[in-house]
């Protein structure tokens, strides 16, 4: 049917699950997250013009991004819901401003439907990222923070 194990895998909430945990994996991992500072997102073995490329976004830069990005996930809509009570008194009267378009729902299923396919991806490429980073501070950096 609809709710088969295929589906469930790629769902969108799947995905914010499997990006919240490699970022909670990520932030136990990394021990001394001042240890990424200046080292390059690229390994050094990655094709050359591409290791300079993205030489500027250093390591700890993805690292404190994945982290934000994990709070917005967790926390962004709570407080969103909060900050519109707090304007609900002001929210009537825009209310009917503010619909959508699409006002028999079909171009708003359409439309959910190309911005979950959108988020899907990022997550899954979010996800990758935190990964990555997950294992290449096992392998360089936690072995050199190691004394300290």
């Amino acid at each position: 049917g609809r709710s088969s194990d295929k589906s469930q895998k790629n769902s969108l909430f799947t995905a914010m699950n499997r990006f919240i945990g490699a970022v909670n994996n990520m932030d136990q991992t990394v021990m001394v997250p001042s240890l990424l500072r200046d080292v390059p997102l690229e390994q050094r073995d990655a094709e050359p013009g591409r290791y300079l490329r993205n030489a500027e976004a250093d390591m700890y830069t993805y690292y404190t991004q994945l982290k934000s990005i994990r709070n917005e996930i967790e926390w962004g809509v709570v407080r969103e819901e909060q900050r519109r009570k707090e304007r609900s008194a002001n929210t009537a009267v825009n209310a009917a401003n503010t619909e959508p378009e699409g006002e028999d729902g079909t171009d708003l299923e359409q439309l959910l439907q190309y911005h979950l396919k959108g988020l899907h991806g990022v997550l899954t490429k979010l996800t990758s990222q935190a990964n990555n980073l997950t294992n290449r501070y096992k392998q360089e950096i936690g072995i050199a923070g190691w004394g300290q």
